[in-house]
């Protein structure tokens, strides 16, 4: 895990480096990762400069108490989806008053995946930034649960640096 835990937080230094740069900061919602994400940015060296808070909130009772998620919405489309992903950064950006946020909900196993949820490995990623930017994007992973997790929280700081900080 040294290996991963390096490629984890050099990824880390180059978004708080970007964030710092522009004075902006980012908050995080999970759910699968269970604070990994959090837990990267706070390993990161002044990461109290643009890292603001992280909510975990595995359950839907918890997306729903700390987040403000409708649970109709939670209800109709399911925890790991499009809709409840996009939720999930849109209310830790207006919650937090952060400039960026990034959400992450899905199934990471070993079970899970029925007939009325998806497969395990299928997560659902939402990145939202300044002037109402929002994307959302699912992607599927293959591996036991802690493959998967750490997959989903490299493949989302990835994509935040891709797609927020260097377009």
């Amino acid at each position: 895990m040294i290996i991963f835990g390096s490629k984890l937080q050099l990824i880390s230094q180059h978004i708080g480096n970007q964030l710092r740069f522009r004075k902006a900061t980012i908050s995080c919602a999970e759910s699968c990762t269970g604070g990994w994400i959090s837990k990267i940015f706070t390993d990161t060296i002044g990461s109290s400069n643009w890292f603001e808070c992280g909510f975990i909130t595995y359950s839907n009772k918890s997306k729903q108490k700390l987040l403000g998620i409708n649970s109709t919405l939670l209800v109709k489309f399911g925890a790991v989806s499009k809709i409840i992903a996009c939720e999930m950064a849109l209310r830790a950006k207006s919650i937090s008053g952060t400039d960026y946020s990034i959400a992450v909900t899905g199934i990471a196993g070993p079970s899970g995946g029925r007939i009325d949820n998806p497969p395990v490995g299928t997560i659902w990623f939402s990145f939202a930034g300044p002037k109402d930017k929002i994307f959302t994007v699912c992607h599927q992973f293959k591996g036991c649960r802690d493959i998967i997790r750490y997959q989903s929280v490299f493949w989302a700081l990835q994509i935040f640096y891709k797609e927020f900080l260097m377009s």
